[in-house]
């Protein structure tokens, strides 16, 4: 009881949050769309600008003190190349702040700064929307200390709803009344109906993306889980391969090469798939890290390449591809495409977002559910008395 009530009033939030996020990308080019929606020329006149073009038009209007981080590039022709810049130096007073800059590529002209968040992680307020939810669904506003207690509520939401499915679990074998609401029944019981149903017919969604929530925020506690089981190559959950491990080779007088180099001599080696983000290297020893997405010959639901480019040959110097290691890597690779629905489509995200939506109603029955039955035993403790 005790864990339904705070467990599940936490993954209510979440829930509900989570069910947002799955369309992230749409709300924010709904709700920016004058600097993300752009008017795409006909298709025999597309011609994007290079990316150096890109690039320095950007820089054009990066805030001070900021440097470039990530791109991500466009998902279709109607919208701006995403750059994220971030604050560093420490004697501004938004160190750290993050932020988007939009630029048109066929004009490679800037369409707009947006300010995304504090990264300082102890203010939320003032930051738009879809960033606002992002926080609010991976550490409830808590800074750190959230990310644990989500991690945390997660999984202790995996206890609650599998001793849910034994509660539910029809003793008397009468499986189509337990699959069903019963028509003309009471208040009471319709909130009962409803409790058991909505969890029954999502839980196959909710353990996956709860599973993959654990992971997310505490991917070490996971870690130590698969690990006895098999090895595991991926060190990152969100990306298979990490800059820090692959350092460029810094040799006297050598210039970094150039965006545009980096991205032809990628596309040239990998032509499968579509381009998805793109991180600059932040320091004299940093390579690129270039990442792929919906590639096919990998995988029809979980098909993405990760590679690593020295900044100064241009040389690729290390390779990730999903599910092509040992199976706890290939466990591990599936835990983001599961946990957003983008593994099966648009089908795959709408249930994930109907899980979401479950969550608050699970705990609202729930609640309702346990006033119900202490008023019914207050109710026969006084009949009793007389």
């Amino acid at each position: 009881m005790y864990l339904g009530l705070v467990a599940g009033g936490i993954l209510a939030v979440v829930g509900l949050t989570g069910s947002i996020l799955v369309f992230y990308e749409e709300l924010q080019e709904i709700l920016n769309s004058k600097q993300i929606v752009i008017t795409a020329p006909q298709k025999n006149q597309r011609k994007s600008h290079s990316l150096d073009e890109i690039v320095a038009a950007a820089e054009t209007v990066k805030p001070k003190g900021s440097k470039f981080f990530a791109l991500y590039y466009p998902r279709n022709a109607e919208v701006a190349y995403k750059f994220l810049y971030f604050v560093r130096d420490p004697k501004l007073a938004e160190n750290g702040n993050g932020y988007y800059i939009f630029v048109n590529p066929y004009t490679a002209k800037p369409t707009g700064v947006q300010f995304w968040y504090y990264a300082d992680g102890t203010r939320y307020w003032g930051i738009p929307f879809v960033s606002f939810i992002m926080q609010l669904h991976y550490c409830l506003l808590l800074g750190d200390n959230g990310v644990i207690v989500v991690g945390i509520v997660a999984a202790l939401s995996l206890i609650s709803i599998l001793t849910g499915l034994v509660l539910w679990w029809p003793l008397t074998g009468k499986f189509r009344q337990a699959l069903v609401i019963k028509k003309n029944g009471s208040t009471v019981r319709f909130n009962y109906d409803l409790h058991k149903t909505s969890g029954f017919y999502t839980v196959v969604i909710l353990l996956p993306v709860l599973f993959s929530g654990v992971y997310f925020n505490l991917p070490e506690r996971v870690e130590v889980l698969v690990k006895p089981f098999s090895p595991i190559i991926r060190n990152n959950p969100w990306s298979g391969l990490s800059a820090a491990d692959f350092p460029s080779q810094v040799e006297l007088g050598q210039q970094p090469v150039s965006f545009s180099a980096v991205e032809a001599a990628l596309q040239q080696l990998s032509t499968e798939g579509r381009l998805w983000l793109f991180y600059a290297p932040q320091d004299e020893k940093g390579s690129f890290v270039i990442q792929k997405r919906d590639d096919d010959n990998l995988s029809r639901f979980v098909g993405y390449r990760d590679f690593i480019v020295d900044q100064y040959s241009g040389k690729i110097k290390a390779e990730y591809s999903s599910g092509r290691g040992s199976a706890g890597d290939v466990l591990l690779d599936w835990q983001w495409p599961l946990h957003s629905g983008q593994a099966f489509g648009w089908t795959g995200r709408i249930l994930v977002a109907l899980s979401g939506l479950v969550c608050p109603v699970l705990w609202v029955t729930g609640v309702l559910r346990w006033f119900q039955k202490r008023n019914a035993k207050a109710k026969s403790n006084v009949k009793r008395r007389f």
